[in-house]
């Protein structure tokens, strides 16, 4: 069973991606910010990482180039809402260019996310 992080700072958004996750059979952590997702990454790595952009602590943006430093063929899909006065395209961009492999604006549907996820694991990013 592989194992994903989630690491959102919108407690509902996180708490819906993980309900999505384990009821397609995976196995699921969270953390609220970057910091922590990294701490967490650290004591019990995953298979896939899906990080917000924008947090507190640290951002999704130095999250995704810390783990990539550290772990170069780990799946992270971005995910971005956008915040005050910037477009969510434009994180997700930025995302990229640090190593996120793909990237998901939201809102988005579940089967997007499911779609997404079932395909990265399965050609290993």
């Amino acid at each position: 069973m592989s194992r994903i992080l989630i690491i959102e700072d919108e407690r509902q958004i996180r708490e819906v991606l993980k309900q999505i996750l384990e009821r397609a059979g995976y196995e699921v952590d969270t953390a609220e910010d970057g910091r922590l997702g990294l701490e967490h990454f650290n004591q019990q790595p995953a298979d896939m990482v899906i990080t917000d952009i924008l947090m507190p602590n640290k951002d999704g943006l130095e999250t995704i180039e810390e783990l990539i430093g550290q772990n170069p063929n780990l799946p992270i899909i971005a995910i971005s809402g956008g915040g005050p006065g910037e477009k969510a395209q434009f994180a997700l961009d930025v995302a990229k260019m640090c190593g996120a492999v793909r990237v998901l604006a939201k809102p988005f549907s579940r089967k997007e996310i499911l779609e997404m996820v079932t395909d990265l694991l399965a050609t290993g990013g």
